[in-house]
């Protein structure tokens, strides 16, 4: 299983709001009005154990903040964040382990509980139509309500928002425009706008290690979706402009994107046994070559093991599955759907799914 970190998302999502300036902002600009009167952010601090499952850590991440209240009291408001790329049908409950664990680690160290507010941060490509609330997942007669836990998580689904309404200084604006835009084509036309923000940042002293992270990321997630040359021709107009020095630093920070792209890539398809798309790779000759050979290898395994499933559950399967699964080659898609093939309840369940996805 790989390791979060490996997940370029992951990795920049944790980059970005582990950023004390970057959490101070969206929490500011984007939670409930009533509810961020409650915090003083002055005393934001980053928490550093993570509780996300072993089993999970290839898909998930989360951030855990603490923060006290305007009143001066000793309660304090753990602040969740969990990130999705994918509509989730299950994150309730995942979120509600993670509270769990919390509280189970407080009651370990012999500490008060203290409320978690959980917040889930999505920025894939079709709307979040998953209900936040933990009850909704289970259907039951109203009597038998008073006995199930319910709670909601707060949604930012970056899909809803214009970019117009994207709030805060640059740091946090560059972090949500990248997440917004990284599955996107229209990524290619709001690189100079990005590339702007982070001239910006580069005149800050402390800006220059997330300028890094941003470029590093954009290169290992946007391979294939972006052109390689406009991503260098656009980075260099914005940057050159800094002197040689900085133009030549933005440079060096993409081509070290692009390795760790490819270093996943390899790591992914040997940690998963696909030869097939590593052969046809170094056929090619070409790390666009290795790369795209990659991503059909696990394309494959993951469109398989999807098949396989439902396969497994519910026997011959309609072409409405077959042919839309036979068009996929999203990893992180199939990813999703994999799970959903083992969770679902039905044959027509799944199909309502692909067809929430927009996939059918």
């Amino acid at each position: 299983m790989l390791d979060a970190v490996t997940n370029p998302h992951d990795k920049f999502f944790k980059e970005s709001f582990s950023q004390l300036e970057v959490a101070q902002d969206f929490l500011r600009y984007y939670l409930p009005a009533d509810v961020t009167a409650l915090f003083d952010l002055t005393t934001l601090t980053l928490y550093k154990d993570s509780f996300v499952d072993p089993e999970l850590q290839e898909h998930f991440s989360d951030l855990l903040y603490e923060v006290r209240l305007q009143d001066g009291g000793e309660a304090h408001i753990y602040v969740l964040f969990e990130h999705k790329s994918y509509p989730e049908p299950y994150t309730a409950l995942q979120v509600l382990r993670y509270m769990v664990k919390i509280w189970d680690y407080t009651q370990r160290q012999g500490l008060q509980f203290s409320p978690i507010f959980p917040v889930v941060l999505y920025h894939g490509t079709v709307a979040w139509h998953r209900p936040p609330n933990f009850q909704a997942m289970l259907p039951m007669p109203a009597p038998l309500k008073p006995y199930m836990p319910e709670f909601r998580y707060w949604l930012c689904d970056l899909s809803q928002y214009a970019d117009s309404d994207l709030k805060g200084a640059a740091w946090l604006q560059v972090g949500l425009l990248m997440l917004k835009y990284i599955f996107r084509d229209e990524l290619t036309e709001r690189l100079p706008e990005i590339a702007q923000l982070l001239r910006t940042l580069s005149n800050e002293q402390t800006g220059l290690a997330y300028v890094e992270a941003v470029l590093r990321y954009l290169v290992a997630a946007a391979s294939g979706r972006l052109d390689e040359h406009v991503i260098h021709a656009t980075i260099a107009e914005t940057f050159e402009a800094g002197g040689e020095t900085m133009g030549t630093l933005a440079q060096q920070w993409l081509e070290r994107g692009k390795q760790e792209g490819l270093q996943q890539g390899l790591q992914q398809g040997l940690q998963q046994g696909l030869q097939q798309g590593l052969q046809q790779g170094l056929q090619q000759g070409k790390q666009e070559g290795l790369q795209q050979g990659l991503q059909q290898g696990l394309a494959t395994k993951a469109r398989e093991d999807v098949l396989t499933v439902l396969g497994l559950r519910f026997g011959a399967l309609p072409l409405e599955i077959v042919q839309p699964l036979s068009r996929l080659d999203d990893v992180a898609c199939l990813t999703a759907l994999h799970k959903e093939a083992v969770l679902t309840p039905s044959i027509q369940a799944f199909i309502a799914y692909l067809h929430e996805m927009g996939i059918a």
